[in-house]
């Protein structure tokens, strides 16, 4: 029986009443003091509108969103270079257009002057008026003080301009990915070459020696095959090589027989003419085409060259950066040609519609000449305009595309740390009427001790 009472005396112990120690008391001020807490984070929510709104609350969900905000703020400044680079492309776009255009007034000028009926003096005012017009559009084509019509400089890098257009979040860190605007100079400013500097280099080689040939190398008739004159760069291949912007290139005739004996008259300015300078982005297949339509023009543009010699420059067909030669068509009829480069100090880079400058059809081989030459230029001012208009196409989705990014960043971050204001509502209601419960309960236990007065009255 000794347990028994051993438990019964441990259950009277567990049930005494105490004037110092009031558990119920004790209990009910711990529930008070978590509804209050619980109470007080409810609250926060409602007036920060945030489930997480330090790092105390949810330190990793904390930790992400603060890193998706980051993201936000740098894609607003994305936005924003990528509206100033469409604004930019923009006006170069539509500049080159209203070029299109006005070379396309030029070309109807030049189509009237090809009457022998007609004042071509007047008709040449006109032409005169309209490409003083192309300069000032070109020369008026800039936002914030960046023309990308005009790309005659030659430090490195600036004939292409880069827009800021997203950043790349990976394991190893954020990347800016740029998209880059190539320029596209439709300016009419002439370049030149001073061919009498003792600092040019021959770059002419045969098919024989493969070498550097000091000497003009002669190009025999009847040949079935182009000769190989020229290699620009160091060796013939794609030619995506880049060639420094302001370095000049020449090809001069410096002998001609039998039936191109007028070479010996007629070119001796011939390296003066035929010349390319590279402007800044140039590829040394760029350079080979610039060459070879140097050489093609200027066979065309002098008359007294006995015409159906077969002369002509190419690029070769396997090998971007080579130029072949073919000779005449006739035996005997040989002529000569040396290649040379230049350094950028005896260079001067023109404008890619410099041709304009030397349209003169007050004569009728004058606008016979200028038909052909106008329809090179337009189709200058159209790859221009078609190659910005594609840049700005590019840029506005990109565009379009950071926006709608942002929207979702935005939608991730309020998922994670946004309140349920709804659910933070309710929950306030109840912790309210248990706040109050929880203070009348607490009022309640500390109410007990005075019970035991009634022990003490006789």
């Amino acid at each position: 029986m000794k347990p028994a009472r051993n438990a019964h005396t441990n259950s009277k112990d567990k049930n005494m009443s105490s004037i110092l120690t009031n558990n119920g008391a004790m209990v009910a001020l711990q529930t008070l003091k978590t509804i209050n807490s619980s109470l007080s984070d409810t609250q926060s929510q409602i007036s920060t509108g945030k489930r997480v709104a330090t790092a105390k609350d949810n330190s990793a969900v904390w930790a992400i969103s603060k890193v998706m905000e980051a993201d936000v703020k740098g894609f607003k400044g994305i936005s924003d270079s990528l509206n100033l680079g469409q604004s930019t492309v923009s006006v170069a776009r539509q500049a080159a257009e209203t070029t299109t255009e006005l070379l396309t007034e030029i070309k109807s000028r030049i189509v009237a002057a090809q009457e022998e009926n007609v004042d071509r003096a007047k008709i040449q005012d006109d032409i005169n008026a309209l490409r003083d017009q192309i300069s000032a559009v070109v020369g008026a084509a800039q936002f914030n003080g960046l023309n990308l019509l005009s790309n005659t400089e030659t430090t490195a890098g600036t004939g292409q301009v880069n827009i800021l257009a997203s950043l790349d979040r990976s394991g190893t860190g954020v990347t800016a990915s740029d998209i880059t605007v190539s320029k596209q100079d439709l300016g009419t400013s002439a370049g030149s070459i001073n061919v009498a500097s003792a600092s040019a280099t021959a770059i002419g080689t045969d098919a024989a020696s493969g070498a550097a040939n000091a000497a003009a190398i002669a190009l025999t008739g009847n040949a079935t095959q182009p000769t190989t004159l020229a290699v620009i760069g160091q060796t013939a291949g794609a030619g995506t090589a880049t060639v420094a912007a302001g370095t000049g290139f020449s090809i001069e005739i410096s002998a001609g027989a039998a039936g191109l004996a007028t070479f010996n008259t007629t070119t001796t300015a011939g390296g003066q003419e035929i010349t390319y300078v590279a402007r800044d982005g140039d590829t040394e297949a760029d350079v080979a085409r610039g060459l070879a339509a140097a050489f093609n023009k200027y066979v065309a543009d002098n008359s007294d060259i006995t015409e159906g010699l077969g002369i002509e420059a190419a690029v070769n067909g396997t090998n971007a950066n080579q130029l072949d030669f073919t000779g005449a068509n006739n035996a005997g009829d040989n002529f000569s040609v040396q290649v040379r480069s230049y350094g950028v100090a005896d260079t001067t880079i023109g404008g890619r519609l410099e041709e304009l400058a030397n349209i003169d059809v007050t004569t009728q081989a004058g606008a016979d000449s200028a038909l052909t030459e106008v329809e090179n230029l337009i189709d200058i001012a159209i790859d221009a305009a078609a190659a910005f208009g594609s840049a700005q196409g590019r840029i506005e989705t990109q565009s379009d595309f950071v926006s709608q990014l942002t929207d979702a960043l935005k939608s991730g971050i309020g998922a994670l740390v946004d309140a349920d204001m709804e659910e933070a509502s309710a929950r306030l209601q109840a912790l309210q009427v248990q706040q109050q419960l929880g203070v009348q309960a607490l009022s309640i236990a500390n109410q007990a001790p005075q019970s035991l007065l009634s022990l003490f009255q006789g």
